[in-house]
């Protein structure tokens, strides 16, 4: 094993020049381009009126984060008292068909005692007939009351749904981002009240063309963004495949990771990518730049090419391509 390591590493001292060349080829070129967006609510909803009458209160101001009392609150006087009729004739029918049950009860014992003497011969068939029509006469007066106790409690339940519409509620834990109505205002169905939105998890909208689109994927699940000049975390929440004819660009939004900074819209969220450019791209080590005429040198055949400098980073040049480079040949590096 010693042995093997003296061998290896005397061919790097012996050989520099090929040791250090493994590493510089050519590759394709890559600039980094910075993405902008700016933050808004996840969701954003708009509160109206479904009944009409006077505004009691208004528990909320722009601005103000939504609790469980109720945003708006319509005078509900007259529902109220169409709710007090419909329960006493609720009441009123319970009491008839508890007497029709009690009548139920005694007219079937006293037919059971005619029937029993009508049997016998000791009761006329008129008496039989006539307690028998009783009976059935009760039975379908049963079924009408049940008929319309069924129609009262209907009847009930729309006016207590109803009722509940007077009491005009929006999602906890959002934020009032507009309000339009005020107490003593009269109001009237699908009238805008106010304007909510969503701004526990942040989002940002942006319009990228498919090479960043593919960029920002090979970055992960999750990756890195810089919002309102700090470190966040981000995510792809959706892409519209709907591709825009005028842009040349799709529509794709991004979720905002924990964020610890002000929750609302028009925070800057800054996403650097890099993403395929014209030309190659070099190592600078492999770059003879002698009499401002950079040129690289060939590994397999030695031979001196120029190069046009596009641009830089790091550790690389972005050059223009040259039909004697392409992606994967070896380099040489530069001497002094």
């Amino acid at each position: 094993m010693k042995r093997g390591l003296f061998t290896l590493l005397f061919l790097l001292v012996a050989y520099p020049a090929w040791g250090a060349s493994a590493a510089l080829v050519v590759g394709e070129a890559r600039q980094e381009v910075e993405l902008t967006g700016y933050t808004r609510s996840k969701t954003e909803v708009t509160l109206s009126s479904e009944v009409s009458g006077k505004v009691l209160a208004v528990a909320y101001d722009i601005g103000d984060v939504v609790g469980t009392a109720p945003f708006v609150q319509i005078d509900p006087t007259f529902v109220d008292y169409s709710i007090q009729l419909a329960r006493r004739a609720v009441d009123q029918l319970d009491a008839a068909l508890a007497q029709n049950e009690s009548r139920v009860g005694f007219l079937d014992k006293e037919f059971a005692r005619i029937d029993t003497l009508y049997q016998n011969n000791s009761a006329p068939r008129q008496r039989w007939d006539q307690i028998r029509q009783d009976v059935d006469q009760a039975a379908l007066e049963r079924r009408s009351l049940m008929a319309r106790k069924s129609a009262e409690q209907t009847r009930l339940a729309e006016l207590l749904e109803r009722r509940k519409r007077h009491d005009i509620y929006a999602p906890a834990g959002w934020i009032v981002t507009a309000r339009h109505v005020d107490p003593g205002e009269i109001v009237a169905p699908s009238m805008q009240l106010a304007a909510v939105g969503d701004y526990r998890r942040l989002v940002v909208p942006l319009s990228v063309t498919s090479a960043e689109l593919a960029a920002i994927r090979a970055l992960g699940t999750s990756f890195d963004v810089g919002l309102d000049s700090r470190p966040a975390q981000a995510q792809i929440r959706w892409v519209n495949p709907e591709f825009n004819e005028r842009t040349r660009k799709l529509s794709i939004e991004l979720w905002i990771g924990p964020w610890t900074g002000d929750h609302r819209g028009g925070l800057v969220m800054r996403l650097p990518v890099a993403v395929p450019a014209p030309g190659l791209s070099v190592p600078k080590a492999a770059v003879v730049n002698r009499y401002e005429n950079p040129r690289v040198r060939l590994a397999d055949t030695g031979e001196e090419v120029p190069v046009l400098v596009l641009g830089e980073t790091n550790s690389h040049l972005r050059i223009a391509e040259n039909p004697k480079l392409r992606p994967g040949m070896a380099l040489m590096p530069a001497t002094p």
